[in-house]
C-alpha cells in the first residue's frame, strides 16, 4: 500500500481557510525548569499547540509532577465540598469571575494564597457544620425527652385517677391479702383514649399500696414493678409490641402514643414520625430484657424519675434548654450562611483557576526532563501560521517568570501524519461540529464543513418550509446573534446551551425555511394567495361526496405552488413529489 508523504503538504499556501485543514508543523521546545509552568500557562491560554506524550512508557504515578496534580485534586475536592454546602444551605452562587486573576499568569505565591484561603474557609465550615450537627443531636434528645416526660406524666395521672376510683368503691384505704377481687383492676385498657394505645395489663394487687406509691410515681414496692420509657420510629412500634409480648410471655404492659409532628433527625435525610412508649414489667430481669429488645429495634431510652414533682421539674428544665438550643442553632446557622456567602463570591474563580493549574501540570507530565540541562523537552503540533504567535507567548512567559534564559523553539522535519486542524469562527463552528460528529477529514483533504453551511439548513428547509414559522425562527436567531454578548449567560444553561451555540445554524435554517415556504405557498400551514390563481373552481360545488374538477385558466401562478392545490384531494401526493424534486 503506498504511503503518503506528508512533507509535500508543506508546499501548500499557508493561508487560513475552512476549505482545507491548516498546514501543521512539528515543533520542539527546550523549556527551562523555572519557566515551564509559565510557558504552559501562556500556551494553554492561546490554545495553539497540541503536545505529544513523550512519557508513554511511564505510569501516571511515576511522572515528575504527580504530587502537584494530587495537590490540586485535593483543593478541587475542598471546593466540591464547599459547593455542596452552598447548595444544601440555599446560598446563591455569584456569577462573578475575576478575569484578571483567571487570565493572567499566576505565580506560586498567588496559588499558595488561594489555597490558604480555601483551607481556612473549609476548616471554618467543617467546624460550624459539625457543631450544628451536634447541636441538632442534642436538640433531638431534648425533644424526645420532652415527649417521653409528657407521656409518662399523663399516664401516671390517669393511673392515679383510676386507682383512686377503685379505692373509693372498696371503701378502704388499704387492701390486704393477695386475692383478685374488687381490689384488682387493670392500670389502663385499650378503650381509655383515642390517642393512646396499650397492650397487656398489670393487676393492682394492693390498691392501698399503689395509691401511696403512685403519689410519688412508683408502681408498688411489694410487687416490684418498674418501667422503661423512650421513643421509637412509628413503623417499628408494632414489631416492638409483638416481640415484647412473646419474649416476656405477657408479663408486661406497653403503652404508647404517636407524636403528631415529624422529628428532624440529623442522621436521616427526611423528617421521621416517631412514637413515645412506656413499658411496665415485673422484676429487674424482665426490665433488662425489655431494654435490650427496645434498643435492638432502634429505640432511644430515657431516664424518667419516679417522683411526679421531679418529672415536672425535668419537663420545665427540658423546655428551657430547648429554647436556649434553638437560639444557639439560629446563631450557628447565620454564621455558617455568612461564611458560605463569602465563599460563593469567589468559588467560580477558584474552580476555574484550580482546573487550569491541574491541566498545566498534566501537560508538564507529558514532557521529558533533562537533568543535565535542567530543562524540560516538549514536542507538539501547531499550525505553521501560528509559530510567530507561539514565539511571542514564549517571550512573555520568560518575562513573567523573571528569568533571563529563554525557551528555545525549533521546527522538526517529519514524515508523521499531522493532526487535522480546521480553523473556525463563531459562524462556522456549529457547522464544523456537525461534520466532526460523523468524521474528521484527514490533513490535506477537502473539508465538508464549508458545504454544510449551505446544504444543512437548505435540506432542513425542504422539510420544514413554512413562511410564518421560518420567520419566527429567523427572528429568534437574529436576536441571539445581535445580542450575543448580553445573552452569553444562556450558554451556561443546559437546556439553552445548544440553541445559543447553534444560533447561526438556526438563523440560516429560518431564512431558508422562509424561502421554501414562499415556494410552497405555505404560511402557518395555510395557503397564501398573493397573486391570482391559475385554476378556477366551479361555482356549483355539488353535494357531499361528489368530486369536482378545477378549470385551467390562461395564466399561471407567478411564484411557487398555486394556492388552488391546497384544496385538491391529491394535494399531498403533488406536494410530496414537488418537494422531492
Amino acid at each position: 500500500m503506498p504511503t503518503r508523504n506528508w512533507g509535500l503538504l508543506r508546499g501548500r499556501p499557508k493561508t487560513t481557510s475552512i476549505f482545507r485543514s491548516e498546514v501543521m508543523s512539528l515543533i520542539q521546545l527546550y523549556i527551562p525548569s523555572d519557566v515551564a509552568r509559565f510557558t504552559v500557562s501562556q500556551l494553554g491560554e492561546m490554545g495553539l499547540v497540541q503536545f505529544r506524550d513523550l512519557n508513554g512508557d511511564v505510569s501516571a504515578f511515576q511522572r515528575s509532577f504527580v504530587n502537584d496534580v494530587r495537590r490540586f485534586d485535593e483543593i478541587e475536592r475542598k471546593l466540591r465540598y464547599l459547593h455542596k454546602q452552598i447548595e444544601l444551605n440555599d446560598v446563591d452562587v455569584y456569577e462573578f469571575m475575576d478575569e484578571e486573576f483567571v487570565g493572567s499568569s499566576r505565580g506560586p505565591r498567588d496559588i499558595d494564597d488561594m489555597e490558604e484561603r480555601i483551607n481556612a474557609h473549609e476548616s471554618r465550615v467543617l467546624k460550624l457544620t459539625a457543631a450544628y450537627k451536634n447541636l441538632q443531636l442534642n436538640q433531638l434528645e431534648l425533644i424526645e425527652n420532652k415527649y417521653v416526660l409528657e407521656e409518662v406524666s399523663s399516664l401516671f395521672t390517669e393511673i392515679s385517677g383510676r386507682q383512686g376510683g377503685v379505692g373509693g368503691q372498696s371503701g378502704r384505704g388499704h387492701a390486704s391479702g393477695s386475692g383478685r377481687g374488687q381490689d384488682a383492676a387493670p392500670l389502663l385498657t385499650r378503650a381509655d383514649t383515642s390517642s393512646r394505645r396499650s397492650i397487656g395489663s398489670l393487676d393492682a394487687a394492693r390498691v392501698g399500696d399503689l395509691e401511696a406509691d403512685i403519689g410519688v410515681g412508683g408502681m408498688g414496692r411489694d410487687i416490684n414493678v418498674g418501667f422503661i420509657a423512650g421513643v421509637i420510629s412509628r413503623d417499628r412500634i408494632a414489631t416492638l409490641e409483638r416481640v415484647l409480648w412473646r419474649s416476656l410471655r405477657g408479663n408486661m404492659f406497653l403503652n404508647y402514643v404517636d407524636i403528631e409532628d415529624p422529628i428532624n433527625d440529623p442522621n436521616m435525610e427526611e423528617p421521621v414520625y416517631k412514637s413515645a412508649f412506656i413499658v411496665f414489667a415485673h422484676g429487674a430481669s424482665l426490665r433488662d430484657r425489655a431494654t435490650k429488645i427496645a434498643e435492638s429495634l432502634g429505640a432511644t431510652l430515657y431516664q424518667v424519675d419516679n417522683s411526679a414533682e421531679r418529672r415536672q421539674e425535668d419537663l420545665i428544665d427540658t423546655m428551657s434548654r430547648l429554647d436556649d438550643m434553638q437560639h444557639i442553632l439560629e446563631n450557628n446557622s447565620v454564621a455558617r450562611i455568612n461564611e458560605l456567602t463569602s465563599v460563593s463570591e469567589q468559588i467560580n474563580t477558584w474552580y476555574t483557576v484550580v482546573r487550569k493549574e491541574k491541566a498545566i501540570y498534566h501537560t508538564l507530565n507529558l514532557f521529558n526532563y533533562d537533568a543535565n540541562r535542567n530543562c524540560l523537552i516538549a514536542e507538539g503540533w501547531s499550525a505553521t501560521n501560528d509559530i510567530p504567535a507561539i514565539q511571542s507567548a514564549l517571550h512573555l512567559a520568560t518575562e513573567d517568570a523573571g528569568s533571563n534564559v529563554p525557551t528555545v523553539l525549533q521546527e522538526l522535519r517529519t514524515t508523521k501524519e499531522p493532526p487535522t486542524f480546521i480553523r473556525t469562527n463563531k459562524f462556522t463552528d456549529g457547522f464544523q461540529n456537525i461534520v466532526d460528529a460523523y468524521g474528521v477529514p484527514k490533513a490535506g483533504e477537502v473539508n465538508p464543513g464549508l458545504f454544510t453551511c449551505i446544504t444543512f439548513p437548505f435540506l432542513f428547509a425542504l422539510m420544514f418550509g413554512d413562511l410564518g414559522h421560518g420567520f419566527l425562527m429567523t427572528l429568534c436567531a437574529a436576536l441571539l446573534c445581535i445580542y450575543e454578548k448580553k445573552l452569553a449567560w444562556l450558554a451556561k444553561d443546559e437546556s439553552m446551551r445548544m440553541f445559543y451555540t447553534g444560533r447561526y445554524i438556526v438563523l440560516l435554517m429560518g431564512i431558508f425555511s422562509m424561502f421554501t415556504g414562499l415556494l410552497y405557498n405555505d404560511i402557518f400551514s395555510r395557503a397564501l394567495g398573493i397573486f391570482a390563481s391559475g385554476w378556477a373552481w366551479p361555482t356549483d360545488k355539488g353535494g357531499e361526496g361528489i368530486t369536482v374538477e378545477a378549470t385551467k385558466l390562461s395564466h399561471v401562478y407567478p411564484i411557487g405552488i398555486d394556492p388552488a392545490w391546497h384544496h385538491a384531494s391529491n394535494s399531498l401526493l403533488f406536494t410530496n413529489s414537488y418537494k422531492m424534486k
